[in-house]
């Protein structure tokens, strides 16, 4: 979660600084970084036996995998509505559309480019960028070099574009 908010933080404020047309305030960038370790509170919906499984998981548990995003989605969009907290309104954002895809291939909504919300944008690339480099039950963490060339290939398809060109302009922070 560490990893993810500093990657979001770098992201986030590249944004804010170099694309004022986004309507991203440092603030509001300040706010998402905030915000993003809320991105896979609907884990706790998931049975261990799967967020724990060394293997690769069946088509079924994938299938129930998926259902995070909506479930934590809709944990946060449910104080939200209790508490009226932008804050936590942007957390449901992120929670819940942190797996959509710019080419509109991703989940839960099939949502395509600019109809994600940008803070889930921005998280998306900080999350599978960690995914890819970070040992887990069920891999190996992959090198930095190949995780870059996972992420410029998945421009366009997965990332937006601005987002990883945002990444980009500051490596050697991200490598640091």
């Amino acid at each position: 979660l560490d990893r993810v908010s500093t990657y979001t933080k770098i992201i986030a404020t590249e944004l804010a600084k170099s694309l004022p047309q986004l309507g991203l305030t440092l603030s509001r960038a300040q706010d998402i970084v905030q915000v993003s370790p809320l991105h896979d509170i609907g884990k706790v919906a998931i049975p261990d036996s799967i967020l724990n499984k060394p293997g690769k998981l069946t088509v079924e548990e994938f299938d129930t995998m998926k259902t995070h995003a909506s479930a934590g989605g809709s944990i946060l969009k449910d104080i939200f509505e209790n508490t009226r907290s932008p804050f936590l309104f942007l957390g449901y954002e992120v929670a819940n559309f942190h797996h959509e895809k710019w080419n509109g291939r991703g989940y839960p909504k099939g949502l395509v480019g600019t109809e994600i919300p940008l803070s889930a944008r921005i998280v998306a690339l900080a999350d599978v960028f960690d995914a890819l480099t970070a040992e887990r039950c069920y891999k190996d963490a992959f090198s930095y070099q190949k995780a870059k060339s996972i992420v410029i290939e998945e421009s366009g398809n997965h990332f937006d574009p601005m987002v990883v060109d945002a990444y980009l302009k500051n490596e050697d922070e991200w490598l640091d």
